[in-house]
């Protein structure tokens, strides 16, 4: 029995934050300035009162809407998010009531940022390849943007809101020879990290403000807001994102030249500009999506699927690298092989 994806779905606000909008804010840049070091023109905003839980109910409705599954089919969800509707309940409880999943449906949210899709694979194939489920979903939904300060311009020139929903079942048709339709992975984490990709005081351990007086009251972490050191966050992706591709490719026997299309996580182009240099993976097999919706966190990976694989850039068969790395510190990478 193998774990498969089947569908990926994904759902964005109706709200656009354009970088031309963002100019008319703040002129520390021009619009043109903005796409260039972030690869982002616009990104999409949750609505007050719209929450994960409402987007990720679109984005699952889409799923059925398809007609690959239907609800009563559905004996797990798991839900990747760190904007929960409520500290408890579970959103995924939530989202299983709207939707008329079944009552015997397993449903669990975990805590994950950027590295929560691949995280979510690992753990719908362990699920899947045990038994405990045959049809299982995945659910990927933040609203980070109720996080940012209106004038931290940093951020909010780069997250944008967004769910997605990717189907993952059992196939017990795929032979053994072939290999895993899901992994290989690789995990890593190193919590010393954590300071800089934060949100002080939302939980309950409150910030701690005595070393910050020289800071503005809209700079000042301990309020309830986004902290993000950007050059400390390109500084441990640069070094823990290569040695971790290299890894996930020694474990599947394969080399670089035996992968058909790589994809990160949609941080911002900057960034994935100079991963894919320092790695020398090929422009034409490094796949980038998040021009017209932004880094939406535990989302971007599966969006950037959907997108290559409408244009395209994924046939079935072929073997895929996916990437996530971010708050935390968490990353992690899987090989799949794609079944769409």
């Amino acid at each position: 029995m193998h774990a498969v994806i089947k569908s990926v779905e994904y759902h964005l606000p109706e709200s656009v934050l354009t970088n031309a909008q963002l100019t008319e804010l703040n002129a520390k840049w021009t619009a043109a300035e903005i796409e260039a070091k972030t690869g982002i023109v616009e990104r999409h905003v949750s609505a007050t009162g719209e929450l994960a839980s409402d987007l990720a109910v679109t984005a699952i409705r889409k799923t059925f809407d398809g007609g690959i599954c239907r609800p009563h089919d559905v004996d797990f969800l798991l839900f990747c998010t760190q904007s929960p509707d409520y500290l408890l309940p579970t959103t995924a409880c939530l989202v299983q009531e709207r939707l008329g999943l079944p009552k015997h449906c397993a449903a669990l949210d975990f805590n994950l940022g950027c590295s929560g899709f691949v995280y979510g694979l690992g753990l719908a194939k362990g699920l899947i390849e045990t038994g405990q489920s045959r049809c299982l979903l995945l659910v990927t939904a933040d609203t980070y943007t109720k996080y940012i300060h209106a004038e931290d311009l940093n951020v909010r020139t780069l997250f944008g809101d967004a769910a997605a929903a990717t189907l993952i079942i059992a196939d017990d048709g795929i032979s053994d020879d072939l290999g895993p339709s899901i992994g290989p992975f690789v995990y890593g984490t190193d919590g010393r990290g954590a300071r800089n990709l934060i949100v002080h005081n939302s939980g309950l351990r409150p910030a701690v403000c005595a070393d910050e007086g020289e800071m503005s009251d809209s700079d000042r972490p301990c309020h309830f807001r986004l902290f993000m050191d950007g050059p400390e966050i390109f500084r441990f992706t640069i070094e823990a994102v290569p040695p971790m591709v290299i890894e996930l490719l020694d474990r599947s026997n394969l080399a670089l030249a035996d992968v058909q299309l790589f994809v990160f996580h949609q941080a911002n182009k900057f960034m994935l500009d100079h991963l894919r240099t320092k790695m020398k993976i090929p422009r034409e097999k490094f796949y980038i999506a998040m021009r017209h919706c932004g880094n939406t966190v535990s989302a971007s990976i599966p969006i950037a699927l959907k997108h290559a694989w409408q244009e395209g850039r994924l046939q079935p068969g072929d073997r895929v690298v996916l990437v996530g790395f971010g708050v935390g510190y968490s990353w992690a990478a899987a090989l799949v092989r794609w079944a769409i």
